[in-house]
């Protein structure tokens, strides 16, 4: 078994660990299982671009590890407001690694909601969190439990406001009730959907305009990996 060593968190109890609390991050699996690339959808879906140019963003982005258990764990501590019709948000915390980014821990922070928002409160609990085991805060999860698959505009902000902190930074989207596209990880098209949103002023839900050249705003990620291998943490500040 391989160890990667990382300070345990002790500003919150750690409601959820896979594959075993005993293992610090990644191990190696004796059954072999595969990290699989997420590529996005096809080229019929509505943000394609990320496949045309997947060759030339690698070279600048660094590649973001996510547990495999991080999603259906996610929507595990979610079913309650999901079946409200509430939102639920969460935030990803990782360690960099010769260049690569590995999630290795879910922060649910407290929050408020409704059917078509989601806000952290406290959000200095956050901080502390990833201050303490010195984790980057490589993006967010949230669900849309009546709405489909996409990023609406208020998405679009809170996603500009970790992308430019980290550009790897990737916006997750669980829509259990569209059965087109269940989930997708998706970024500000950069520079073109960074640039309007910086310069974007609006607050609450609102149009943005697209990108003069006809690129879109935002685009599905292209160097997400799904881990098999990789120790996941979720930290449920709610409780």
């Amino acid at each position: 078994m391989n160890k990667i060593g990382l300070t345990q968190p002790n500003l919150c109890k750690v409601t959820h660990s896979y594959p075993s609390p005993v293992i610090s991050c990644i191990h190696k699996d004796p059954h072999g299982s595969q990290v699989s690339r997420i590529t996005g959808p096809s080229s019929e879906n509505r943000h394609p671009k990320s496949l045309v140019d997947e060759s030339s963003a690698s070279n600048v982005l660094k590649d973001v590890h996510i547990s495999t258990q991080l999603l259906d764990g996610f929507l595990d501590l979610a079913i309650d407001n999901t079946s409200r019709d509430l939102e639920t948000c969460g935030v990803l915390g990782a360690f960099l690694k010769e260049g690569t980014y590995y999630v290795t821990t879910l922060i649910i922070p407290k929050q408020d909601s409704t059917s078509s928002s989601c806000q952290a409160v406290n959000e200095e609990e956050i901080f502390a969190i990833q201050n303490e085991q010195s984790l980057f805060p490589v993006g967010w999860i949230h669900t849309h439990p009546s709405q489909s698959c996409f990023m609406s505009s208020v998405d679009l902000h809170t996603q500009y406001s970790y992308q430019v902190m980290v550009p790897e930074a990737v916006a997750i989207v669980m829509a259990p009730t569209d059965t087109s596209r269940s989930y997708g990880f998706f970024r500000l098209s950069d520079p073109d959907g960074m640039n309007i949103l910086r310069e974007c002023q609006q607050t609450g839900f609102h149009t943005h305009k697209e990108p003069a050249n006809g690129t879109s705003i935002y685009e599905d990620c292209s160097s997400i990996y799904l881990n098999p291998n990789l120790r996941l943490e979720i930290c449920d500040l709610r409780e």
